[in-house]
């Protein structure tokens, strides 16, 4: 069988390339400049401060493209971070802005209430759209060194090391022949899932020699 994808495990250069119909004005360039005199100095914190509406976003976008480095943006609330990352993702349209929040609409965690001698059991609605985009982040940090991740506060809860996430790796280059039944049990062990009409994402799909695959990390692209 010839394989048809082909993961990419290596990151790729790209330059941090602002797109803005504005320029720095008033307190933003030296903020810029003493940012970016701090962190060649080899700084640890640093703090940017600035009334709402005074461009402190616009002001780290320049430090990120000036630096040239991967970085991580915190939020205290999904709220702030999804605003945040709109604001990046307008202004590095080239390059991989990622989102990385909690990916449950709702989490009921297991409970006992002696009170009333009840037992409330675990539950949780997972939202499917996020559970992508955290794919995503994930594998834009192994493909890219051109990153901006925006985050909540929950990911400080780690995901699992980077060795145990290159293990879960299924390698496929345009040419390989590969075993079909060890290719697909390989996807079953990665938690996907075969359906042949329902064609999704984390789901697969074989036709004699052909296999289609839909990555956990794609919304709309097989």
């Amino acid at each position: 069988m010839l394989a048809t994808t082909q993961p990419n495990t290596k990151p790729t250069v790209r330059k941090f390339d602002i797109h803005s119909d504005f320029v720095p004005s008033g307190d933003q360039p030296s903020a810029i400049a003493a940012l970016m005199d701090g962190l060649l100095r080899g700084e640890r914190d640093q703090v940017l401060l600035g009334v709402t509406g005074s461009g402190k976003t616009f002001t780290m976008a320049h430090v990120i493209q000036q630096s040239q480095r991967p970085s991580l943006i915190l939020a205290p609330n999904k709220t702030l971070a999804a605003q945040l990352y709109g604001e990046m993702t307008e202004f590095f349209p080239e390059n991989s802005v990622e989102y990385f929040v909690s990916y449950y609409d709702y989490y009921q965690p297991e409970a006992y209430v002696p009170r009333s001698d009840t037992y409330i059991e675990k539950d949780a609605s997972i939202n499917e759209q996020i559970d992508r985009m955290r794919h995503s982040a994930t594998r834009a940090l192994l493909e890219h060194d051109d990153v901006v991740i925006v985050a909540s506060v929950s990911c400080i809860y780690g995901i699992g090391s980077f060795e145990t996430y290159s293990q879960m790796i299924v390698e496929l280059a345009t040419g390989d022949r590969v075993e079909r039944n060890k290719l697909l049990r390989r996807l079953v062990e990665l938690q996907y899932k075969r359906n042949d009409t329902n064609f999704v994402r984390g789901v697969f799909r074989a036709r004699g020699d052909s296999v289609e695959i839909f990555p956990a990390h794609y919304e709309d692209r097989a």
